[in-house]
């Protein structure tokens, strides 16, 4: 016994002795070291739950720990950390709407969509769109959301064009068939959300557009951030034709009243900043089963703060259709 530990055990004992009304025995001196060795007990549980802790702090910043359910359950678990898997990707996502509401007045791209409306899944719609975004300052819309819509295939849509300005012709859109309708119907005003204008569509045409994409992306990662078992990937250069892209993939393996899709890839274009591809599937029907697209979104050819002005919003412009003699 080392010399630090007898001194403990008779300050020990003094102690019972003098509690004891000075009466000494072997016995007390036996509980003196029963004692001593209780504390020592504690003090090595104690270090070995210090160096428990020290090994999860090291696991986290090196990715190597199990899952945050898995870890809840187990008895006299460290607690979870708060980093949620999703938490760089709202970080990306935030930092995407920062740069297109900064830096990004307009643009056009060739917008190809493809939307499961009433369980079936549409055609891709190939439209050539210009948009020019939402500003606000001190609160006020400065720049009103602009947008024209020129539908260049399938053929049932092919000539189609649609233009709607935030806060102008009673924020109604105004639209025009394309092909043989178009030489006989004429062009009408239509509510977004109404039915005719509606109808094959999953949002209404006031949600068109990259920086309503981030915001619905944003609303969704914040949804899902509450359950532990969503999962994020990220791969580095991917690409959409001829732009180099990082890819979020996320997966939510548990279908929740709140959570709208199973897994969904977002396409963000390096340079810009901005997802360019998004496509979202519906939850397996069965283990081994092909997964369903819900939705899909491409904006290719993408042209930034291209100087649009009111005249490419203007259903009088005489390069559009609306009017025509």
């Amino acid at each position: 016994m080392h010399e630090s530990e007898s001194n403990q055990i008779s300050s020990w004992y003094a102690a019972i002795v003098t509690l004891t009304g000075g009466m000494e025995s072997p016995h007390l001196r036996m509980e003196a070291e029963m004692n001593m060795k209780r504390r020592q007990f504690v003090a090595l549980f104690g270090s070995l739950a210090i160096g428990t802790g020290i090994r999860t702090s090291f696991a986290e910043e090196t990715g190597l720990r199990e899952p945050v359910h898995r870890v809840a359950k187990a008895p006299n678990s460290v607690a979870p950390t708060s980093v949620h898997p999703l938490d760089r990707a709202l970080e990306i996502a935030r930092s995407g709407l920062e740069c297109c509401r900064s830096n990004i007045n307009d643009y056009t791209a060739i917008l190809i969509k493809r939307e499961r409306v009433d369980n079936v899944l549409t055609a891709h719609e190939y439209m050539q769109v210009k948009i020019r975004n939402r500003k606000v300052v001190n609160g006020q819309v400065v720049q009103p959301l602009s947008v024209y819509i020129n539908f260049l295939k399938p053929t049932a849509v092919k000539g189609r064009e649609v233009i709607y300005v935030e806060g102008k012709n009673e924020n109604n859109i105004v639209a025009h068939e394309g092909g043989f309708k178009g030489k006989f119907l004429p062009t009408v005003n239509l509510s977004p959300n109404g039915m005719l204008a509606m109808r094959g569509q999953r949002y209404p045409m006031t949600e068109i557009g990259v920086e309503n994409l981030i915001v619905k992306l944003i609303e969704r990662g914040q949804q899902a951030r509450q359950f532990n078992d969503v999962q994020c990937e990220f791969r580095k250069n991917a690409r959409v034709k001829d732009r180099v892209c990082t890819v979020l993939q996320v997966t939510q393996p548990t279908k929740q009243p709140n959570l709208e899709f199973y897994k969904a890839s977002v396409f963000i274009d390096d340079q810009l900043n901005i997802p360019i591809r998004y496509i979202a599937y519906d939850w397996p029907k069965r283990a081994d089963a092909p997964l369903d697209v819900l939705e899909e979104y491409n904006y290719l050819n993408l042209k930034v703060n291209v100087g649009l002005t009111d005249e490419d919003f203007n259903p009088y412009n005489p390069k559009y259709r609306f009017y025509s003699k």
